[in-house]
């Protein structure tokens, strides 16, 4: 999946009992709700789909490994079939209650732990495309892009769209640099812009080497958890469409 150029999406991670979700619905083209098991339930996954509905803005699963404890950031050694399960389970539910609220989900994306984990794992990244096929075939699913997982998750027959994150750093084989590492989240607004222009001009990341990976870019992830999450979407958004970006969802 790729955009004409001047058209890109632009996501957030919501539904998760954290920051403001009402506000970033508000900047976003696209939301990833939080499925109950890292974070959220049904009553956010209802009003989020509601208010997301509401505001034109496209909505996706956003399933993870259940450890709440954890927000779903700590890998699980599970089996092929539990994953296949634990995503079918979760999007599933998501679909229906999406449903009741008079919207669709369109797309998936994997939360947190199990997100990297199938970056990197083709037989996890299987494993998961099996889990949505099941559910809906025709649903996208958000990848790293660049990633194996990616790859992977395209030969197991389910549509992908690329994603490439405005607030994390990467490392020189595309991967996101691990949270615990100094300068893995980045918070300074000016610099997220700029990064993400860059991205946008070059179809390319800078790793934290200095290694330029060009990539295949669809949507930009800003995570609504993040401090200052909303004041870095709107600078973000702003810096968009001044550079003459059409922000709207990869998968309406």
């Amino acid at each position: 999946m790729s955009f004409a150029a001047g058209r890109i999406d632009l996501n957030a991670d919501l539904g998760e009992d954290q920051g403001d979700d009402a506000a970033m619905l508000d900047l976003v083209s696209s939301a990833n709700i939080a499925c109950g098991f890292h974070a959220g339930g049904a009553e956010q996954m209802g009003a989020a789909f509601a208010a997301a509905r509401l505001r034109g803005v496209a909505i996706g699963a956003h399933p993870g490994y259940a450890d709440r404890a954890n927000f779903g950031r700590l890998d699980m050694d599970l089996s092929m079939g539990e994953i296949e399960r634990l995503v079918a389970y979760q999007v599933g539910a998501a679909c229906g209650l999406a449903a009741l609220s008079g919207h669709r989900i369109t797309y998936v994306k994997p939360h947190g732990a199990l997100y990297n984990r199938a970056a990197i794992d083709v037989t996890v990244a299987a494993a998961i495309a099996r889990g949505i096929r099941a559910v809906g075939p025709d649903l996208t699913c958000l990848c790293l892009a660049g990633s194996h997982g990616a790859r992977a998750t395209a030969e197991a027959g389910l549509p992908i769209a690329a994603e490439v994150f405005a607030d994390r750093a990467y490392q020189s084989d595309g991967t996101l640099l691990p949270r615990g590492m100094p300068g893995a989240v980045i918070h300074d607004a000016a610099q997220v812009c700029r990064r993400t222009l860059l991205m946008l001009e070059y179809r390319a990341i800078t790793a934290v080497d200095g290694t330029i990976l060009p990539l295949q870019i669809d949507s930009i992830c800003l995570h609504g958890d993040t401090p200052g999450a909303v004041v870095l979407a709107q600078r973000l958004r702003a810096a968009l469409l001044q550079a003459g970006w059409q922000i709207a969802p990869f998968a309406p």
